[in-house]
């Protein structure tokens, strides 16, 4: 065939099993007699936060219209589709987390000159329907019917503050004033193909087809400005790490009932999972459940293998609350229980590890670079002490050899905050070789992973993974573990297992 068929006639192809009644009279009927909607949600804590956020971005991008995506719909097969998470950068600038809002854009807008020069910031959604409407019963997308009563325009903006108009005013709103000489749009790349579309046609037309190295400046700069938390930010993170202890509180209640199962890994995953869809939004991240050798593939999200007692189980979680902010926290546990001799080993150095890299970050001056730095120092000298580099530790700690790091080849924090790997698009100098400041969130995850078929330890150690990973939050006064009563110590671990379980 040669006719090309639209996006649009491919979907309709749904109505294929429709038995939705079409006619006049039924939308007549099924849109009259209705009581009162719910009553709807009041002001949002982060809108306090918001004129804040938006002074930030407006300072760095002066005279230039900002685009930020929500995102939309993502297909998982045919006509299902993933549950929504909006873009991180829109969840940080408007406070919308959990399923609000798909298609949603913010856009600041420029406005005054010289010294009162600023942004004003409209949110475009697509607002509550009437009952009378045909979308009320039919749009399985927006129909109140299949997803529930959408917030008004006034609504929204009573919930975040900000001024609000219907997604239908948007390109009216993009294109005013756009031109050769006139106002110039940026967009957050890759965050909405639609809406990137949209912008990148109007510049196509325009003859300026070559701004988009400006996006990547907005999506850099929307990443560096989320570097230091504010107070609403780190109270949120708070709430996270909170339910992550609950979480392994789960996890460790469900592990005799895992060590029955061909597939224990997915039983630890799914107690974990029970508690944050619980107790947040979901998980930040896929869960890692791993048992024995499993825990030497960084990575491993599969989670398909069994428990065995005398072994250890690395589990990598992170609970993300209802706002999206998320915690990312590992413990490794005795599967019986109880640590044997060697695994305490291997666990002390890797707890030592993370202890002194705590103690570099509270010092006066540090950079994010040294956190890793100094954890490398312990893991280097304990590698040296027994006998597993072909040289002395301080050799290997030069950047040019490095052998310390065939048992740890990942890094030892990451900023942490709406997305697991906060920030990441942030400029080196202002992650890796920025100075510490109050509100920078991160973690501290030293590890040691000696695969089951490592021939350059000692068999004792084969199978062996271990990695102890804690949030931590600069402070005025030095570094919080904002993670800190979430047992780490062994004997603390055992004791926790121990509580846990005679509780039945």
């Amino acid at each position: 065939m040669n006719d090309e068929k639209t996006t649009a006639e491919i979907r309709s192809r749904g109505e294929n099993r429709s038995h939705t009644p079409g006619s006049t009279e039924f939308r007549d009927f099924i849109g009259s007699d209705w009581g009162p909607r719910p009553k709807p949600r009041g002001r949002t804590e982060a809108a306090d936060y918001l004129a804040a956020r938006h002074a930030k971005i407006s300072a760095r991008f002066p005279g230039k219209r900002l685009v930020i995506p929500a995102g939309t719909y993502k297909t998982r097969s045919n006509d299902t589709t993933y549950r929504f998470r909006a873009h991180s950068a829109f969840s940080h600038m408007t406070g919308l987390g959990a399923e609000m809002e798909p298609d949603a854009v913010l856009v600041l807008n420029p406005v005054g000159s010289g010294a009162d020069a600023g942004h004003e910031a409209t949110l475009y959604f697509h607002p509550q329907a009437p009952r009378s409407s045909e979308e009320f019963y039919k749009d399985s997308q927006y129909g109140e019917f299949w997803v529930g009563a959408r917030a008004t325009l006034a609504e929204m903006s009573a919930m975040t503050g900000l001024r609000c108009d219907s997604l239908d005013n948007l390109a009216d709103a993009l294109a005013k004033d756009f031109g050769e000489g006139q106002v110039q749009i940026l967009v957050v790349p890759q965050a909405d193909a639609a809406i990137e579309t949209q912008v990148n046609a109007m510049r196509e037309a325009a003859g300026l087809a070559d701004a988009t190295a400006g996006d990547v400046d907005l999506l850099e700069a929307l990443s560096e400005i989320r570097l230091v938390k504010d107070e609403w930010e780190t109270g949120e993170l708070r709430k996270a790490v909170a339910a992550t202890f609950s979480g392994f509180d789960n996890i460790i209640a469900s592990i005799p009932a895992a060590t029955k199962h061909w597939r224990g890994e997915r039983v630890i995953e799914g107690a974990f999972g029970q508690r944050a869809r619980e107790e947040g939004n979901g998980i930040g991240y896929d869960t890692i459940a791993a048992a024995g050798n499993h825990a030497n593939t960084l990575h491993f999200i599969d989670n398909d293998g069994p428990l065995v007692p005398g072994e250890l189980i690395l589990v990598d979680a992170g609970v993300e609350v209802d706002s999206l902010y998320t915690a990312d926290i590992t413990r490794t546990l005795p599967i019986n229980g109880k640590f044997s001799e060697t695994q305490a080993e291997v666990y002390q150095a890797v707890l030592d590890a993370a202890n002194h890299a705590l103690q570099a970050a509270a010092k006066p001056g540090c950079r994010f670079r040294d956190v890793h730095a100094a954890a490398m120092e312990v893991i280097a000298a304990r590698l040296e002490a027994w006998g597993f580099l072909p040289g002395t530790a301080e050799e290997s700690l030069k950047p040019e050899v490095q052998w310390h790091r065939r048992w740890m080849p990942h890094g030892t924090s990451h900023h942490l905050g709406i997305d697991v790997h906060d920030c990441a698009h942030a400029r080196r100098e202002m992650y890796m070789d920025a100075e510490l400041r109050p509100g920078m969130c991160f973690t501290i995850e030293p590890g040691l992973y000696f695969r089951a078929d490592d021939l350059k330890v000692p068999e004792r150690f084969r199978g062996i993974g271990v990695r102890i990973e804690d949030d931590v939050l600069v402070t005025e006064n030095g570094v919080e573990r904002i993670s800190e009563d979430i047992p780490r110590e062994i004997a603390d671990v055992e004791a926790w297992m121990q509580r846990i379980w005679a509780q039945g």
